[in-house]
């Protein structure tokens, strides 16, 4: 069954492919941010802008091979690169516009301080996942579209 995931270029498969690359991007993105925001002590805000940019550019190479293999088309890897950070940009958007929601939120209840300390862990997943289902529309419609 792992190999017709792997190499199925149905729909669910290519979704689950897609997901499990999300998965391994939310650990660079969540990294990043703990990384940068309290080992380094930058602005919450601030640091989950450069994790999240770290982490779509590895999204890139790794749906480009693992995801959609095959889909490059004639377009070099600087003008598809381009291409994918528009449509995750968008994804991006909707996925911090969650995420600032989360912490807005969490705060507004005024939580202690052992839960407001995961409060930007479970902005990053929740805004992950709604981010996620609009980059997977986009992607494989705008940034890996299959040549006929």
């Amino acid at each position: 069954m792992l190999q017709r995931v792997m190499r199925s270029a149905g729909a669910a498969p290519t979704f689950a492919r897609f997901a499990a690359v999300a998965c391994a991007i939310s650990l660079i993105d969540a990294g990043g941010l703990y990384a940068l925001h309290e080992g380094i002590d930058i602005n919450v805000y601030l640091s989950r802008l450069f994790s999240y940019l770290a982490a779509i550019t590895a999204g890139y190479f790794l749906n480009s091979r693992f995801t959609f293999p095959g889909r490059a088309g004639d377009r070099g890897v600087a003008a598809q690169l381009l291409r994918f950070y528009g449509v995750h940009g968008t994804g991006g958007l909707i996925n911090y516009g969650v995420f600032l929601l989360t912490l807005f939120a969490g705060r507004e209840m005024a939580l202690g301080i052992g839960a407001a300390f995961w409060l930007p862990l479970l902005g990053v997943w929740l805004g992950g996942v709604a981010g996620m289902c609009f980059n997977f529309l986009f992607s494989s419609r705008m940034v890996f579209e299959r040549r006929w």
